[in-house]
């Protein structure tokens, strides 16, 4: 059964894709330090204690390595690093050591970090990452640096060249991008943005996208943006300073949102168009069904959905509470 997970990872993303082939496709991650695993798992207890106004989920994070195995996954077909930035690959190292992903995305940047300074990052994550990029291994993991509109067998076909296979398409960067990226040090620009076609629906991840990427997107990929039914919201759902003329394309029937102080979060440029949207800060992690027609989520904050939905239920394959569906 193909699901899509948003998880609550303080302020960075992690989202997972069971597909129905049974690969297990993990699009960045963050909080996924195994020394923390405990007070993760500590942390679910006091969740329904959250005040009924700002329910604080963000106080009460998931720690993906643990997520995962609560739903008997220990293997990672392929992992997804959109772009360069540490809140993007916080323990990294950790969910490589106990996942070994087979594949591995990445974009050939040129990007250092000092951690002379104060950091809530792990050195030993980012020098990681960087014998990753910089070896460039080609098996365990495979690491792929690939572009706008490449397909391959189990990406978008299965091995005897039929589609969809895993059904996940690379809408940008461009090679453009990632150079004008690497010149000017911004790497927002050059992010990952993927679009998974599920049985029930579309969903675009759209890691920390900013302007050039979405009009390289808007201009190549118009049709298959419209309309869209799920939007992982670019860079979290912060302002960030950008335009946000793309969502009159996208047009989401639902956005989920990650972690931001609430005055750093762009709800205007959603309820001026009337787009309805969902926060970690609310529901904590949110779970898609995305087999479904409906596209039915369900969240892990009980307070939350039994707010919002009296009738709400508990479902035990997806681990959390009826909220509502999409479509």
């Amino acid at each position: 059964m193909p699901v899509v997970h948003f998880l609550n990872v303080k302020e960075g993303d992690c989202s997972i894709i069971q597909h129905l082939s049974g690969h297990i496709s993990v699009i960045d991650v963050c909080n996924a330090r195994k020394e923390d695993s405990v007070s993760q798992i500590m942390s679910k207890y006091v969740q329904k204690e959250a005040g009924s106004g700002n329910l604080n989920q963000k106080s009460y994070p998931v720690n993906p390595i643990e997520y995962l195995k609560k739903f008997g996954i220990y293997s990672i077909f392929r992992l997804a690093i959109t772009h360069p930035d540490m809140d993007h690959m916080d323990g990294l190292k950790d969910l490589f050591e106990e996942f070994s992903p087979t594949n591995f995305y990445d974009i050939d940047n040129q990007k250092e970090i000092d951690f002379s300074e104060e950091s809530p990052y792990r050195e030993e994550d980012w020098e990681f990452y960087k014998s990753l990029r910089d070896e460039n291994p080609q098996s365990n993991p495979k690491r792929l640096t690939i572009f706008s509109g490449d397909s391959a067998a189990y990406r978008t076909q299965d091995w005897d060249g039929n589609p969809p296979g895993d059904a996940i398409y690379t809408l940008s960067p461009n090679s453009e991008l990632v150079r004008d990226a690497n010149k000017s040090g911004d790497y927002n620009d050059c992010s990952y943005v993927f679009l998974y076609k599920s049985i029930g629906g579309t969903v675009l991840f759209a890691g920390d996208a900013h302007d050039k990427t979405w009009e390289h997107i808007i201009e190549n990929y118009e049709s298959e943006v419209k309309d869209i039914d799920l939007l992982i919201a670019p860079h979290h759902g912060r302002k960030s300073g950008r335009d946000y003329g793309f969502l009159d394309t996208l047009n989401p029937k639902m956005t989920f949102f990650g972690n931001a102080r609430s005055e750093h979060l762009a709800y205007s440029a959603w309820i001026y168009r009337d787009l309805p949207y969902i926060t970690n800060n609310q529901a904590n992690c949110m779970v898609v069904d995305v087999s479904d027609s409906n596209m039915s989520i369900f969240v892990t904050n009980e307070v939350f959905a039994r707010q919002q939905n009296v009738s709400t239920y508990y479902s035990n394959i997806f681990q959390g509470w009826f909220l509502q569906d999409i479509k």
